[in-house]
């Protein structure tokens, strides 16, 4: 019943035993539904691979502490920071000060700013390093993603560049470097074609380091075609095993 009621879509991957559990918050329409659809089966193939299991919600009604304390990895995909009840921001706030879980946040998850009538979660600005949304490149560009910090878990296997094709590119009012441990950056010096949509210094990936539970924002999240870059999955899937504590 409960199920039904908050819509949470279940996938039990068949293994003999579940090491841990993860729960994915998605976006089930809009612009960004094509990566969704081209995230799960490859979300749900690595969970299967490596005996851990997965639970789907398309929106936050489920969310409150009792919930978000049966998963160890709390990924954020594509699912922006507003629309969220009281309850549940309160529930994630300190899911994230807890250091029981982790959380992973893809793309659409630092769109921070006023949107549909929302108004900005502060506190989400904060967490990730005090950041506004201003801008984006909707026509998209392909950038090359450097490495910053190659010792970091989640970097591990990846080269030191590498290339994001047709991405979005969205710009903050400041760079979160200040605030946050950055791991790489987007060289705007690349992007082809060239655009003057800019902010200098332009991290792309990042974990901040205040928060006692583990976590990653990964700013590449737009195009399904990710799904067939090997440094992106690799960072991916560091970054899940990294969040659990299995890193």
């Amino acid at each position: 019943m409960a199920v039904l009621l908050f819509q949470v879509d279940c996938t039990a991957q068949k293994s003999k035993k579940s090491t841990f559990k993860v729960l994915v918050l998605y976006e089930n329409g809009g612009h960004h539904l094509d990566f969704t659809k081209a995230a799960k089966p490859w979300l749900n193939k690595l969970a299967a691979d490596s005996s851990f299991t997965i639970d789907y919600i398309e929106n936050t009604k489920a969310i409150n502490e009792p919930f978000l304390k049966q998963y160890k990895v709390f990924i954020q995909l594509d699912y922006p920071p507003y629309t969220w009840s009281e309850e549940s921001m309160n529930a994630f706030q300190k899911y994230m000060n807890s250091g029981k879980g982790g959380w992973i946040g893809l793309h659409h998850a630092a769109l921070l700013g006023e949107f549909d009538g929302y108004p900005i979660w502060k506190w989400f600005s904060d967490f990730m390093g005090g950041i506004r949304f201003v801008n984006y490149i909707p026509t998209f560009a392909n950038g090359k993603v450097k490495i910053e910090d190659k010792s970091h878990p989640v970097t591990k296997g990846i080269p030191a560049d590498f290339w994001v094709q047709k991405e979005e590119w969205y710009i903050y009012d400041k760079s979160p470097r200040q605030n946050v441990h950055v791991l790489a950056s987007v060289d705007e010096s690349t992007y082809e074609p060239d655009s003057e949509i800019k902010m200098g210094d332009h991290p792309v990936v990042w974990t901040n380091e205040h928060f006692k539970s583990r976590n990653i924002y990964i700013f590449m999240g737009h195009s399904p075609e990710l799904f067939e870059n090997e440094a992106y999955t690799t960072l991916l899937r560091n970054s899940i095993f990294w969040a659990a504590d299995k890193k």
